[in-house]
């Protein structure tokens, strides 16, 4: 019997096998190509949203802990002694908190917190509310930063002038001096007249100061108050002698999980009415 073989068929066969295992390869790679795809995705709105939940908790924790330091300050503040306290609070946050007094030969006014223009600082020589065991010695105040100029223009770099009261003796038969600086020199030569300071100033609490005053000679002195003329500052304070408190000050670090808030507040004592220093001071020069 004879057998005959057609070869074209034969290649055509192996041909459409070829093209078959082709196209299903494609397919797979097709499928796999989707799947990565669609994999990757997920995986992104995934992450997003683990992000958003995370951001959202850490928001969440980070106000909590800052009420709770808050919290922390204004209890501290009604604390009659300088104990310090921890208090778990009801939003499973707590507070830690710190008190200290604000005195000694030299000390930033106010701990550091900047005077406005015209805005008034006291400087307590002798013990609130009592005025017991007055000041008796020499203060000096520093003030201002390198690089001010005097512009004449109230801005972040006009050199700022003092004016100080003391008011010394007693209470009954108070005894009142002024003393003005300024170290711009175009000001106190032509317009305001004020003394020139001392240059460079004192370095306290690790401010670096341009300018400060002559020591100031003080004979049983009650109470200085502080004026910034033409631009804000930072007042420093040097004394003799020790000086007596100036107010407290509160260090109140709150937790919520994982966060912690920290606030530094200070509290003074109350101002004493304007009627009690030279109008002067509050005038325009």
């Amino acid at each position: 019997m004879l057998v005959t073989i057609d070869y074209m068929n034969i290649n055509l066969l192996k041909k459409y096998i070829l093209q078959r295992k082709c196209q299903q390869g494609q397919a797979l790679l097709a499928v796999v190509l989707v799947m990565v795809v669609a994999l990757t995705v997920a995986l992104s709105v995934a992450v997003k949203t683990v992000t958003n939940l995370r951001t959202s908790t850490e928001d969440e924790n980070s106000q909590r802990a800052f009420s709770a330091a808050e919290a922390g300050v204004e209890q501290a503040l009604t604390q009659q002694n300088d104990s310090p306290i921890s208090v778990s609070l009801n939003n499973h946050s707590n507070f830690q908190t710190t008190k200290s007094t604000l005195s000694g030969t030299s000390f930033l006014a106010r701990n550091g917190a900047g005077l406005l223009k015209d805005e008034p600082a006291d400087i307590w020589l002798s013990t609130y509310p009592s005025y017991t065991t007055p000041f008796t010695g020499n203060i000096v105040i520093s003030w201002g930063s390198s690089g001010e100029s005097c512009s004449g223009l109230e801005n972040a770099n006009t050199q700022s002038a003092l004016e100080i009261v003391v008011i010394s003796g007693s209470v009954a038969v108070p005894k009142v001096a002024e003393y003005v600086y300024d170290p711009c020199l175009s000001r106190s030569n032509t317009s305001n007249k004020f003394t020139s300071p001392i240059t460079p100033g004192s370095s306290i609490s690790g401010k670096v100061f341009a300018y400060k005053t002559p020591p100031i000679s003080i004979s049983s002195g009650l109470i200085m108050r502080i004026i910034p003329l033409y631009a804000s500052t930072i007042l420093g304070v040097e004394g003799s002698s020790v000086l007596p408190s100036q107010g407290a000050i509160v260090s109140s670090v709150g937790i919520s999980d994982t966060a912690q808030r920290k606030i530094v507040s200070f509290r003074g004592y109350p101002k004493l009415p304007l009627e009690l220093f030279p109008f002067v001071m509050f005038s325009p020069k």
